[in-house]
């Protein structure tokens, strides 16, 4: 006798889930340099709006919640300025800091999350727009948990050709490119998170997908979010309900074109990410239902029937905050970085030493740093990551590992601080290689300390 074929469900979450969205769009005129081949300083246009998006979710009405923000923003300099916001931010809130992830969308063409620097053009309005996203993310959370209703939050696995490898080997020196391999290989997957309340009706789409937003480059003068703002805009127009852009772990992944002044290149790899998550949105069972065989039906061919029946999702959350100790490579000191940086006349090499000294500020002079990690048990799911911008064979690792439960990978979160890639690639003149200040097996001692952090968690049973 043959076994009864598997039903066909989405993992997820059921509880109580808020959603705001608040616009975050500096004004023109303000700092806005993120490319060393960059011949401009300060933005003169908006192409489209920067948001941040928030969502919130706990296991009960007024429980004690978990809180992601989503911001159009690309990474923090010096990695302490992410510590000053988020203390700031956990003390108006009252959370402890596992239960809160600021995640960052990487788009290069926002105005940088930098400590101002009187010496920069625009740098007075760069210290206004930064303080005003601190109000404009606390109002955003406390509308978020304000609207926090009943509701579902379910995932499903779709499809993206978006992203490439972009470790390109030089055909003209023994040194590899940052830019698109036809022969590489790139992670396409999607994950896909639909919230829906108890009859069924979408509240919000959460897509989790890994690829560098460096569609517009030195050639562009705009603000602009990059294609995951003209993702989010055709979703959100489709669909009829906020989108969010969750940044996966995209260390070596990009679109193939990219680094152009083009706005509308940005649009088409927006709409190209968008169409693709809307297909997976459709490809989904009704809410909190699962796709069960029937039985036959005899007609002018034997059928197969299938129905979707009722299915309790489950309930429970969990938060923990893990640290991994990572090797360091052996630097030049802060104050020697400072010196080779003021003295230095080439604009590019200038804003690679400036980065390097922030970094070095940062880790200190031990011989390792203690890496935060931060996960999160939604129901049947995981979320985890880091702040670091590891290569996505991590994302692709522990999806194997746990292949169960969906798990949602990131980048750039809570903090930005140094690349992450693997230990075969630290042979080779690469960039993310002689950029990172973290040596040699570093990303894989993070995998190891991943595996531990979400077995951790396991060891929390799903309720339902």
């Amino acid at each position: 006798m043959t076994r009864k074929p598997q039903s066909r469900r989405h993992h997820g979450f059921s509880g109580s889930i808020g959603l705001a969205q608040t616009d975050i769009t500096p004004p023109t005129g303000i700092y806005a340099r993120n490319w060393g081949a960059a011949t401009h300083d300060v933005a003169d246009s908006i192409h489209l709006g920067l948001k941040v998006s928030v969502l919130t979710l706990a296991e009960t009405s007024g429980g004690e919640p978990l809180i992601l923000i989503d911001a159009d923003l690309g990474w923090w300099r010096p990695f302490t300025k992410f510590q000053e916001f988020q203390q700031r931010l956990l003390g108006e809130l009252g959370v402890p800091s596992e239960r809160l992830i600021f995640a960052l969308s990487h788009t290069h063409a926002a105005s940088p999350l930098m400590v101002p620097d009187p010496s920069l053009p625009g740098n007075d309005l760069l210290e206004e727009w930064l303080e005003s996203i601190f109000h404009a993310i606390l109002k955003t959370i406390r509308d978020a948990l304000e609207s926090a209703a009943p509701a579902f939050l379910e995932w499903h696995k779709g499809r993206c050709q978006l992203a490439a490898n972009r470790d390109l080997p030089d055909p003209d020196s023994d040194r590899i490119l940052c830019g698109y391999n036809p022969e590489g290989n790139a992670d396409e997957t999607l994950l896909l998170g639909r919230i829906s309340n108890p009859n069924g009706r979408l509240k919000g789409i959460v897509v989790n997908y890994a690829c560098h937003p460096t569609t517009l480059a030195w050639d562009n003068h705009a603000i602009s979010p990059d294609f995951p703002g003209a993702m989010r805009q055709v979703v959100s127009e489709t669909a009829g309900v906020p989108a969010f852009f969750l940044q996966g772990v995209s260390g070596e992944l990009a679109p193939k074109y990219q680094y152009v002044g083009d706005t509308e290149v940005a649009e088409r790899h927006g709409k190209q990410l968008a169409f693709a998550a809307l297909a997976t949105l459709y490809d989904m069972n009704s809410p909190a239902t699962e796709l069960v065989f029937s039985g036959a039906v005899e007609s002018g061919a034997p059928l197969a029937v299938w129905k979707e029946q009722p299915v309790e999702v489950a309930t429970s959350l969990a938060a923990v905050t893990t640290s991994q100790e990572l090797p360091l490579k052996d630097w030049p000191t802060a104050d020697e970085l400072d010196r080779d940086y003021r003295s230095c006349e080439d604009r590019a090499l200038a804003e690679r030493l400036r980065r390097k000294r922030d970094i070095r500020r940062v880790l200190g002079d031990g011989s390792t740093f203690p890496l935060q990690v931060t996960a999160w048990r939604l129901g049947d799911a995981f979320l985890i990551g880091s702040c670091c911008e590891s290569y996505s064979w991590i994302q692709q690792e522990l999806r194997k590992q746990f292949a169960d439960d969906p798990v949602v990978c990131l980048n750039l979160m809570n903090g930005s601080l140094g690349y992450l890639p693997p230990a075969d690639l630290y042979e080779e003149n690469l960039y993310q290689v002689w950029q990172t200040p973290f040596e040699k097996g570093g990303l894989e001692r993070l995998f190891t300390g991943m595996v531990e952090t979400l077995d951790q968690l396991l060891e929390t049973s799903p309720s339902t």
